[in-house]
């Protein structure tokens, strides 16, 4: 058999002009036949002008991704996105520069949740067998996955495979957003397996993947497979590929090896001295016992399972205390001293005269439970956006919540989402 090829290429800026020749070239190396009407997927999982700048795909490599399209007599193209649920992704899309990007180029950016879907069967899911696709990539002829290349919370990383949670519309992000998270990753790739892949690997990011830290990596990952474009990733990022549990499990299903060997790697970098730079930057906000912060995690398991919800309630945990001190540094080491229990779990939390917080449906303790108050968020999962008002009110923290710039924003950008659903669907019935 044929090895996959993965394309590392050195890329030191957000240069359009260089990224697109590093794509030409590599779209011609990879002997990929373009075809028209492409849609093309970044990820902009969120942005804020504020204090989120590098959580999304860098418009610059998906601006260079359409010119190269053009030199190739394609002009039918849409980009899309659903971003973090609960918020309108438009907000984010706008935030990150798209809307800007759209009217620069003359292309179509839409947010996945105003448009029409069409109901699909995935026949080799084990949990989401059925999606609401959107129309637009349902009727592509080719999809470019463009992903921000990052550490992840739960996932360890974030590239391909994981960009497809933003094919899904909010009505339907977290199902099975718990224990079977990684499961559901690979699920969705059978609707969302790309026909090329551009990896934003310039500024890589680590911390909590939706308001991240950047470091400079410097390269470009491009590939028409995206099992190996994550393989080889993963590597970059110092993991064994087979130790990140999507991946194992795509190699399991038959979507490639996950062995680095199987894998003809090509570019102008060398692997090994790139996998320097990011070293000792994987696990913020991965491991919540290693913050530096008064509070203290209780993380049981899921219902019924020796497994630990990490695509859950934990996950929500990470993600509200990861925003909350990307907004206003150094506020976890200022937070009140109390505990946050996500899951069934076994031990005692005894913490007198101190806030407990119980997050989700069926989180409890199997032992003491002793302090001064305890306090429960219902929800399976919970988003972390549900806990931005009650972690910082139990802890002493500052919520974003509260943020007059922000709501003002998440209420604008809800009432134009509203109106295009609206508007989209009195269209269709015409």
């Amino acid at each position: 058999m044929k090895k996959p090829k993965v394309i590392v290429k050195q890329c030191e800026d957000y240069d359009v002009k260089k990224i697109e020749n590093i794509i030409q070239k590599a779209v011609r190396d990879l002997k990929i036949q373009l075809k028209d009407n492409v849609f093309i997927k970044p990820n902009v999982v969120t942005a804020n002008k504020q204090y989120i700048f590098n959580s999304y795909t860098h418009p610059a490599v998906v601006e260079a991704m359409v010119n190269v399209l053009r030199h190739n007599s394609i002009n039918k193209i849409t980009i899309g996105e659903s971003g973090g649920y609960g918020i309108p992704s438009r907000l984010f899309l706008k935030e990150a520069g798209y809307f800007d990007l759209a009217q620069r180029i003359h292309v179509p950016v839409v947010d996945l949740n105003e448009h029409p879907v069409v109901r699909v069967k995935l026949d080799k899911a084990k949990w989401h067998k059925e999606i609401d696709l959107s129309t637009y990539i349902a009727q592509a002829n080719f999809k470019i996955w463009m992903p921000k290349l990052k550490y992840h919370i739960f996932a360890s990383i974030t590239n391909a495979l994981k960009l497809n949670i933003g094919i899904l519309t909010h009505k339907e992000r977290m199902l099975y957003h718990d224990y079977r998270i990684h499961e559901k990753i690979v699920d969705l790739l059978e609707a969302g397996y790309p026909d090329l892949v551009v990896s934003d690997a310039i500024d890589i990011t680590y911390g909590f993947e939706s308001a991240p830290y950047p470091v400079r990596l410097g390269a470009l990952i491009i590939s028409n497979d995206p099992l190996a474009a994550d393989v080889v990733a993963a590597y970059i990022m110092n993991y064994r590929p087979q130790d990140v549990l999507h991946l194992r499990l795509a190699s399991e299903r038959g979507y490639g090896s996950c062995n680095i060997r199987d894998i003809a790697i090509s570019g102008d970098v060398d692997i090994e001295k790139l996998r320097k730079k990011p070293k000792g930057q994987s696990r913020l906000f991965q491991v919540l016992q290693e913050l530096d912060t008064p509070l203290q995690f209780y993380s049981g398991y899921a219902p019924n399972t020796d497994i630990v919800c990490d695509g859950g309630c934990e996950a929500a945990v990470k993600g509200c205390l990861g925003t909350i001190e990307k907004r206003r540094p150094g506020s976890l080491k200022k937070a009140k001293k109390g505990a946050i229990v996500t899951g069934i779990y076994k031990g005692d939390v005894v913490i007198p005269g101190c806030n407990v917080l119980l997050v989700g449906d069926c989180t409890t303790v199997e032992g003491k439970l002793i302090a001064k108050r305890v306090m429960r968020i219902k929800g399976c999962p919970i988003g972390a956006r549900n806990l931005f008002i009650p972690v910082p009110l139990l802890f002493g923290l500052p919520s974003p919540m509260f943020d007059v710039r922000d709501a003002f924003l998440f209420i604008v950008n809800s009432i134009q989402k509203a109106f295009n659903i609206v508007i989209y669907r009195w269209v269709l019935r015409q």
